[in-house]
Order: structure tokens, then sequence, then C-alpha cells
């Protein structure tokens, strides 16, 4: 069967919905590790620096093989590649559920983080080759969608199963997800390669390996230290230079006649450049949200785990209506011309998101949760717009015959991007909360101080011990100052986005003509076979 009769055939549909299961099950994991923390912290007996690798490992193994994992799909079947990541990722579940020590969880999530870099990348990869461009705007949508639909669902069953279970238990939730995704991509979905089965680019995974994990793990450190920690500037400052160094090498890489690691001549099209930047800048103002949201709903209004992921939900319908909008807007009618341009919903959403994140920035301590549950809501909509129009401009881009290196570099930039945006509007947080909370500190003794300056859930349990109302009410409020400080920052970088969106998301016939020569090419020379 030929790419042009896949995209004819409607088993493709059912194949999509094989690939969002994919992308559900690493959304799992993300969500569910920070609820296990605490009881993972008592049964292993982990100290701070321990929790902390235990979350690290999977983040920079991931950063470091994002890329290698796109061309390993482009040359050796994304099919093939998507199964062995899943069962790589099902047995490093097991993995972590059953681990007696902090080395096992540690080991067993950098594996997790070998699948899922593999997973996240050939998800996207597939669209180009399965779906027409004016059929991916809604294949994309429903990626997206099954990657949000995991943020209230992993505290919904994780706080669900802590309650009754022990503390591994939220890892094997990802097991019989990835059973059935790896049937149904087994069944459904078709094998496709790169026609001309680039070679391993040494050079440039390591020089990208090297320069993704330093500034991966930089950021994360300065978020946790400090911007005022060495060690975290100097591994930014090396990664920037270490990246900077890529374009040089895959120069070299191309001068020799080989496929490049990273083709970076993708930046030259405007709809990749202009679609992964835009993402990306999602990217990095939602995951600000998604670190403050559930510290908010638990701490300052008093939820449990499950009541937050519980709350997340007006987030996730603001983001199905949205998705829903986008997709009939961007479709053709009759054959015809769309009822509006990515340019026009992506301006439209990111500008919902900024006026979502302004009211947001209203909120006090004495808000109803009503009214916190009304602006999540808004943010869903305006992202709903935003993040599936914009991946689908940049995957509209990708011919069918780089579609693995493509969607992984586009992976890579949203990861980047995911990592900067917790540790930026983490510290706006984190440094607004200390130095409100200082006076009320100084009055304390010095472990129950520091305590109360390290974290509102912190802070939260002291008063507890202290029955102090008074230091309760500060805590509290002091939080909510450092998260409206946040969302103005949020409010920012999506005024500014759409600002981006206005002046360069533009619709060009180059890329559409490179498209389709690409995937004609990718259509008569390239390797797709049915199951």
């Amino acid at each position: 069967m030929n790419t042009s009769d896949v995209r004819r055939s409607a088993r493709r549909w059912w194949a999509l919905m094989a690939i969002a299961a994919s992308v559900l099950v690493v959304g799992l994991d993300l969500t569910v590790l920070n609820l296990a923390l605490p009881s993972m912290s008592v049964s292993l007996h982990a100290s701070t620096s321990d929790l902390q690798w235990i979350t690290d490992s999977y983040s920079l193994v991931l950063a470091a093989l994002v890329l290698p994992a796109g061309l390993l799909g482009d040359r050796y079947g994304r099919k093939r590649v998507l199964v062995i990541a899943l069962v790589l990722f099902g047995v490093a579940s097991l993995a972590c559920s059953y681990a007696t020590s902090v080395g096992e969880l540690i080991a067993a999530r950098a594996v997790l983080g070998v699948g899922a870099a593999a997973i996240f990348p050939l998800a996207l990869s597939v669209l180009p080759v399965l779906f027409e461009p004016e059929e991916r705007q809604r294949a994309v949508a429903a990626i997206s969608g099954a990657t949000m639909l995991s943020f209230p669902i992993g505290p919904i069953v994780g706080g669900y199963l802590l309650s009754h279970f022990w503390w591994g238990s939220v890892f094997l939730i990802n097991v019989p997800v990835v059973v059935i995704a790896v049937a149904a991509v087994a069944v459904l979905m078709p094998e496709s390669r790169s026609a001309q089965r680039p070679s391993i680019d040494l050079s440039g995974l390591i020089v990208s390996g090297v320069g993704l994990v330093a500034l991966t793990y930089g950021f994360i450190k300065a978020g946790q230290d400090g911007w005022s920690d060495v060690t975290a500037l100097l591994l930014i400052a090396a990664g920037v230079v270490v990246l900077a160094l890529l374009p040089v090498v895959e120069r070299q890489v191309t001068r020799r006649g080989a496929q490049p690691l990273a083709d970076l001549q993708l930046f030259r099209s405007p709809g990749f450049r202009w679609g992964t930047i835009l993402a990306t800048l999602v990217s990095f103002a939602m995951f600000g949200i998604f670190f403050a949201l559930p510290q908010y709903f638990q701490d300052v209004r008093g939820a449990d785990a499950l009541g937050s992921g519980v709350r997340l939900l007006p987030l996730i319908g603001g983001m199905l209506v949205g998705m829903v909008i986008g997709t009939r807007l961007t479709a053709s009618r009759n054959g015809g011309a769309a009822s509006a341009s990515p340019r026009i919903i992506v301006t439209v959403g990111y500008l919902v998101m900024a006026a979502a994140m302004v009211l947001g920035a209203l909120t006090t301590l004495s808000s109803s949760t009503g009214y916190a549950l009304a602006w999540v809501a808004l943010a869903g909509l305006g992202l709903g717009l935003v993040m599936p129009t914009a991946m689908g401009v940049a995957l509209g881009a990708l011919s069918a015959e780089r579609s693995g290196a493509g969607s992984a570099l586009l992976t890579a930039m949203r990861q980047v991007g995911s990592t900067i945006g917790v540790a930026v509007l983490g510290t706006v947080i984190s440094n607004s909360y200390s130095h409100s909370v200082a006076s009320a500190a100084a009055h304390l003794p010095e472990q129950a101080a520091a305590a109360v300056r390290s974290s509102v859930g912190a802070g939260v349990a002291v008063a507890g011990k202290l029955g102090s109302a008074t230091l309760l009410d500060t805590v509290r409020s002091a939080f909510v100052h450092g998260m409206d400080l946040m969302l103005w920052t949020c409010a920012g970088i999506a005024v500014g986005s759409a600002l981006l969106a206005v002046l360069f998301l533009r619709t060009r016939s180059a890329d559409a003509s490179a498209r389709a020569g690409g995937d004609a090419a990718g259509a008569e020379a390239g390797s797709l076979t049915a199951m």
C-alpha cells in the first residue's frame, strides 16, 4: 500500500487513536510522579537530592535522545521504533513500580526517558505520512488532546491509587495503556521509513546530546537552587556554546554527502520555523500554569491530589472546545478556502490566553474556586486554538521523507521550552513567595523558618503544627501574590507571541510546493507497507 492509498484509507483514523494512546501514556507518567514523591521519600529513605535525580534522570535522557530517536525512525521504520519504545516504556514502568532502592528507581526512570524520547517525535512523524494537509489539523488536535488529557487523569487516578496502595502503584497506570497502544500500533499503523535510509550522524549526536543535556540540567538546577548558582549558570552557558556549534558540525556532515542528525535547513521554511517557535512559546507559558495550579488548589484552597486533578478538568474542557473551533475554521469547505487562516487562529488563541492570564493574575486569597475554574477554562480555550494550529503549520512544512527528524527537532524545541518555562516561571513564584514570608519567618525557630521560606506546602505544614492562623494566611497570601506575578509574565509572553503570529505566521507558497515535492518523492521512492 503506497502513501496515497494509506491517506485514502479510513484505517488511518484508527491508527491515529493508537498513536494518541502512545502519547497519553507518556503524559500520565509525567503527571503522577510528583504525587508519589513524598511517599517515595519515606519508603526509600530518599533525600531531597535523591528526589531531584529521580525526576531529572528522565528529563536529561529525554533531552539527549530525542533527536536521534527521530533519525532512527526515518532509517529503520517509524512503526518498528515506536513499538520498541512503547515496550521499553512499559518494562521500565514495571521496574519503577517495584524498585527497592533509590538507585534502582533512578535507573528505571532513565530507561523511561529512553522510551519517551522516541514516542514523542515518532507520534508526530507519522502524521505527514498518513494525512493530507487539509486533514492534518484534526490529527494534530487529537495528539495534543491526548497529551493534555493526561494532566487531570494523572492526578485523579494517581491520587486514588496513593490513597489505597503503595507509591509504586502510580507507575502501573502506564502498563495497561502501553499494552493497548502496542497492540493498536502493531495492527493498525502502517510501516513507513525514509527512502534514502539516513546514516547515523555520530558527530551531530554527540554535540546535540551534550548541548541539550547541559542546557536542560542547567535550567533545572537554576530552578531548584536559584539563578545565583554558579554551576547552573556554567551549565547553561556551556549548553548554549555547544549548541551554537551544531550548525557548523551539521554543515560538515552535509558536505560529506551524509544526512545530518538535526536538519537545520528546515528552519529556512517560514512555516516550520514560526510554527515551531509559537508551539514552543505556548509550552513555555502553559507549563508555568501546570506548575502553579496544583499547589494553588492543594495548599491554598485545601484540595487533595484527587480534588486538584478534578479542578483541572475545566482546562481540558476549554482546550477541547478550542481545538474543535480551530479545526473547523481551518478546514476547507467544498474544496475552497478555509474560513480562517492559521495566523488568525493562533493570534486570537494567544490573545484569549493573555486575557485568561490577566484574570488569573487578579486572583486574591479570598477569590472563589469558581473564579479560578473560569479563567482556567478560558486559558484552555486559548491553548486549544494555538497548540494544534501552530504544530500543524510546522508539520505541514515537512515531507514524508524527513518527517521523523523534523518532528524530533520540533519535540526537542518544545522540551527545552517547557524546561525553561518551569525554571523561569517557577523562580518568579519562589522569589516572590520567599520575599513575602521573610518577615513572618524571622520570628520563628531557624528550622521552622527555613521550612516556611522553602515552599508553600512546607509553610502550610509549619502553620498547622504551630496552630497559627496568621502564619497560614501569610503563607497562602504570599503564594497567591507570587502566582499573580507569574501569570502577569505569562500574559506578556502570550501578547508577544500574538504579535509574532501577526508579523510572521503566513502561508507561503514556497512551503507548500516544497512539501508537495517532498511528499511526492516520499510516495514514489519511500518504503511504506501496511500490516
